[in-house]
């Protein structure tokens, strides 16, 4: 069952970093593929819930407030990734994914109220000396590492936050919740700035893919990833996640060839910045196992 789970669990961080291609091969811009993949993944979610799996989606209004916050966050990490793919490219959105676990050892310490862990900190100054390389060597891609780190921020609020949200409410419905609560944030902002005439502005095609985008590589892996939880510790899903970036950008780059081909030292520093996070995992794991 254990390698089983292990095996379900490469296949969910390789559909998030399969992720990253399919906002590339869709035309549409940033804010309509994010407000009807969003849309499409709260419809999906609330089938499951109501009809296979014939369970209650009522909350209280103070969670369900906290939840609509939470998945606003949601909205604008979304956002600012696919902004980042459209004005750069897949590489560039993925290797700033990095910094969420920097911005995760400063919030996460307030938040929880713990004490901060040095291992996190040295971790984050090699990761922002990763970056600062990266933007060095790869200024043209500067407003694209711009969103990509802002993407990071708002991941980590997100992460961050629905953390302290699990056990409130079903995990389904913590999902449900966020995601439904995100796409309708976006419709009254859209509607308004005027800007929900240009949502319709979408072909067949692209509706399509943000469909597949919104099934098989967002509902699906939400909640296979809570279902893993039973069979694997958290820290083995957190290391495991952060081969997203990695799957993300050899996909791409044999997916789109020239356009993904960066210079060996944006690949030397985002192999360091991984490597960092995995080294700072393995680190807590053996610290946890001491006490």
């Amino acid at each position: 069952m254990h390698k089983l789970a292990l095996f379900r669990l490469h296949l969910i961080v390789f559909l998030w970093g399969f992720t990253a291609i399919l906002g590339k091969l869709i035309h549409a811009n940033a804010q309509v593929l994010v407000f009807y993949r969003m849309l499409f993944a709260a419809v999906f979610l609330f089938v499951f819930i109501r009809f296979f799996k014939k369970e209650s989606i009522r909350v209280s209004k103070k969670i369900f407030f906290q939840l609509a916050a939470i998945g606003f966050a949601m909205a604008l990490h979304w956002y600012c990734f696919f902004y980042s793919i459209k004005i750069s490219n897949v590489s560039i959105a993925l290797s700033c994914l990095s910094l969420s676990t920097l911005f995760a050892s400063v919030l996460e310490p307030i938040i929880f109220k713990r004490k901060v862990d040095v291992s996190e900190v040295i971790m984050g100054i090699v990761i922002v000396a990763c970056i600062l390389l990266i933007f060095k060597t790869e200024f043209q891609y500067k407003e694209g590492i711009f969103y990509g780190i802002l993407c990071a921020v708002f991941g980590t609020v997100f992460s961050v936050f629905n953390g302290k949200m699990f056990g409130k409410t079903s995990s389904d419905n913590i999902i449900f919740y966020e995601i439904f609560c995100g796409w309708f944030i976006l419709m009254l902002f859209y509607l308004a700035t005027g800007q929900i005439f240009e949502i319709n502005e979408i072909n067949y095609r692209d509706l399509a893919l943000i469909c597949l985008l919104a099934s098989v590589f967002t509902a699906f892996p939400m909640l296979e990833s809570v279902k893993l939880m039973k069979y694997i510790s958290p820290f083995t899903l957190i290391l495991t996640v952060n081969l997203e970036p990695v799957y993300g950008i050899i996909l791409a780059f044999f997916i789109f060839g020239e356009s993904e081909q960066m210079s060996s030292v944006f690949y030397i520093a985002s192999a360091v910045m991984i490597l960092a996070i995995i080294a700072n995992g393995v680190i807590k794991s053996y610290k946890t196992k001491k006490l």
